[in-house]
């Protein structure tokens, strides 16, 4: 009976050591590229990917796409999450052409775009978390990874994005990205792409922020001077 569960396991191991060995020719990290004064911008780590496009001056929002991804030796492939296009385009998953050079990315579509790798930044808030709840927290219901409806942050090497989406029917409703800190308690984002309104691109943002277990209880005014009491779930 022990040697028939092994034999059922088994399978299951391979591929996950499969999956994990395809993707570990990326290293995890944010890689960035300046094209004809615009951004494009990757978040990569633990099997999910961001990938951001917005003009710099002045500053445009463009689109995102966002989600779990496998690449071989020639291949990035990407079941999204979320799609801001998806609407015009009505695209749920991608395959892209890439190529390493160091610790550059080469992705080849129309044009070849090749990213740098942001030097590392590890701060109190690093990783995906997603919204769960107004707080405080007392037992109310929360959201989590099993509802379609989501606001995921992801934050790495010193830059964020929040982008709030719907995994079944793929809505988008929006996103914004840029630079952060978070240091001894206070959150601060520093607005470098806005998909509602590009006007709002150069806002600085402080919050105070607290972890609690798998929790980040975070707390300020919002960007209308309103007060605001978050609960973020760490996703990995």
């Amino acid at each position: 009976m022990k040697h028939l569960k092994i034999i059922r396991i088994l399978p299951f191991v391979v591929m996950a050591l499969l999956i994990s060995m395809a993707n570990a020719q990326i290293a995890a990290g944010v890689y960035l590229s300046d094209h004809d004064n615009t951004q494009h911008e990757l978040k990569i780590n633990k099997g999910y990917l961001t990938y951001s496009v917005y003009k710099l001056d002045p500053a445009e929002f463009i689109k995102t796409v966002g989600g779990f991804y496998t690449a071989d030796e020639k291949m990035l492939k990407v079941q999204l999450e979320f799609n801001s296009d998806f609407e015009k385009d009505g695209i749920r998953a991608l395959e892209m052409p890439f190529s390493m050079d160091g610790d550059k990315i080469i992705i080849h579509m129309e044009d070849a775009i090749t990213f740098e790798k942001k030097e590392s930044l590890n701060q109190a808030l690093d990783g995906q978390w997603l919204f769960a709840t107004r707080g405080p927290d007392t037992g109310q219901e929360r959201r989590g990874d099993e509802n379609p409806r989501k606001t995921l942050k992801f934050l790495m090497d010193g830059r964020f994005q929040w982008i709030a989406y719907q995994t079944e029917t793929m809505a988008f409703s929006g996103t914004g990205g840029g630079s952060f800190t978070s240091v001894d308690g206070v959150y601060t984002e520093n607005i470098e792409f806005f998909s509602r309104d590009n006007d709002r691109v150069g806002a600085r943002l402080e919050f105070n922020y607290e972890i609690k277990g798998d929790d980040w209880h975070h707390t300020g005014n919002n960007s209308r001077g309103e007060p605001m009491y978050e609960i973020w779930s760490r996703r990995n």
